[in-house]
């Protein structure tokens, strides 16, 4: 599988799309207005405590108050909080943690009350960025994220990621992360780690720890609330997280950006520094690559799939619905139920693409084409499960229920990814409406044209709106020069005032509707 990084940069944002074999499987955006991100860590003051929710709303200078739920606060809080003030007040300049005398623990079913004070000041990061009408959801548990491990002060466990199966492996780095981490400080080690060197591990060991001193040393003359430690700027976090051997190419629009990227890929990777590219052309990046086009087509209300089938995904305020529709394909399978499962198979996937894709969270609920027998719910349920093992987000699916509902739950730590697909209406002179941008509808016309010229009709004529038969004509190579070339027959294009706006139909030879 081949793996690309297409990195666009503009003035006040960089956005990031991750293409599997050309596919668009992620994309990201990093905006300079974006001050709350997930992992910043905030010396922050407590607002006031509300033992009725057992949490505190928090300042950490956004315009809505933090939320901190007891459970979130970690049992290490009294020695952080004590850790805290001897920092900030200059009565403390030892940040290593191993002579610092550590409190007892708080009680797991305790008060909020009886553990934090108004006023009081406190370290907290970011779990959760502001969403909606609601303000960051915070921790104070803090963990500093690495490339092979997670740096966790105020603890002493040594955990390892769920996904390396090998006990012996697990063993190893156990007992080499032992060997290394300083008392006062826990370590979660990555999935990443897995087959390295106890040289890499330390290295980026000390990194974290020299991150963690850079920390303590602002905290003397921080103004409260204020951040304190950034996450890394988004590139190097997203190639931190994601970056395997198995990528081919990361391509960058801009230098300085290229400059960084490629100073970080050969901390990380020194062998694949060659595939970082700097991308000097006067067609925009995201074009040359089609992540465009395949953001248009990806994003909106409904979202076409192969051999005619599409999605239909509905959002609310309480959850995320999408409805699995057989469209208008051909049936080769053997009865309705095969066509049922191939449907839901390909649907299957594309659902987990979409919520990579869209970062969509919270409660998804997906309607699939009912299934009559055990066996082919199980084969589609497992399907969704193996398509979903390589999302980063937390997440739990349940079996399909008797009406055939699959529910699945998606952490939600972001916004949603929500890319308006939508254009005016051309045919509305006098309000406000909006219709889909044609290039979403040309997949859906280039896929029936491709079963008519299957069945072998000699002659087809496509008649639809103007605005649509001069999208597909207008240009060079034009899509209908495009079809010419892949067909090896020509499409006649007739422009209908009286059509709406998405509305077409394919005639034969002698004028007859086919499609």
């Amino acid at each position: 599988m081949e793996k690309e990084l297409i990195i666009r940069s503009s003035s006040n944002q960089v956005d990031f799309a991750l293409l599997k074999d050309g596919k668009l499987s992620e994309l990201h955006k990093d905006e300079d207005s974006n001050n709350f991100s997930v992992g910043d860590v905030f010396i922050a003051k407590i607002r006031k405590a509300v033992p009725g929710l057992n949490a505190a709303f928090v300042n950490v200078g956004y315009e809505k108050d933090a939320f901190l739920h007891y459970h979130d606060l970690g049992p290490k809080l009294p020695s952080l909080l004590k850790f805290t003030k001897s920092v900030s007040t200059g009565k403390l300049n030892d940040f290593s943690l191993k002579n610092f005398p550590f409190e007892k623990d708080i009680d797991k079913n305790g008060s909020i009350a009886d553990v934090i004070k108004s006023n009081q000041s406190l370290l907290v990061q970011i779990v959760k960025e502001p969403i909606s009408t609601k303000g960051p959801r915070i921790s104070s548990e803090l963990s500093i994220a690495g490339r092979y491990i997670v740096l966790v002060p105020f603890s002493d466990r040594i955990s390892i990621s769920q996904k390396i199966e090998s006990k012996e492996e697990k063993d190893r780095l156990k007992r080499l992360v032992k060997s290394i981490t300083p008392k006062g400080f826990g370590v979660i080690i990555r999935t990443v780690a897995e087959g390295k060197k106890v040289a890499e591990l330390d290295k980026d060991l000390q990194n974290l720890l020299g991150r963690w001193t850079a920390m303590c040393k602002k905290l003397h003359k921080a103004h409260h609330p204020s951040k304190v430690l950034g996450e890394m700027n988004k590139a190097s976090s997203i190639l931190r997280d994601i970056f395997n051997d198995s990528f081919t190419g990361i391509y960058v629009d801009d230098e300085e950006l290229y400059i960084q990227i490629k100073d970080y890929v050969q901390e990380i990777a020194p062998n694949k520094e060659s595939i970082v590219k700097l991308y000097q052309s006067n067609v925009p990046i995201f074009e040359k690559y089609g992540v465009e086009r395949q953001i248009k087509t990806s994003f909106g209300k409904t979202v076409s799939m192969a051999k005619g089938a599409y999605l239909v995904i509905e959002h609310t305020e309480a959850l995320h619905v999408v409805d699995v529709n057989s469209g208008n394909r051909s049936n080769k399978a053997n009865s309705q139920e095969d066509t049922a499962l191939e449907v839901n198979l390909i649907a299957a996937s594309e659902i987990a693409r979409q919520l990579r894709l869209r970062d969509m969270g919270g409660i998804i609920v997906v309607d699939f084409i009912d299934l009559n027998t055990a066996e082919h719910r199980k084969k589609l349920y497992n399907h969704l499960r193996d398509e979903m093992k390589d999302d980063r987000a937390k997440h739990k699916i349940l079996p399909p229920s008797k009406f055939g509902l699959i529910q699945i739950t998606r952490q939600r730590v972001r916004p949603e990814m929500n890319i308006k697909t939508r254009e005016e209406n051309p045919d509305s002179l006098h309000d406000d409406s909006e219709v889909e941008a044609p290039i979403s509808i040309v997949p859906k016309i280039t896929h029936d044209l491709e079963q008519l010229l299957k069945k072998d009709y000699k002659k087809v004529t496509l008649n639809t709106h103007p605005f649509i038969a001069a999208f597909l004509t207008k240009g060079f190579p034009s899509i209908r020069s495009k079809w010419f070339f892949e067909h090896k027959k020509w499409v006649k294009i007739l422009p209908r005032d009286a059509y709406t706006y998405l509305e077409y139909h394919f005639f034969d030879k002698d004028g007859n509707q086919i499609k």
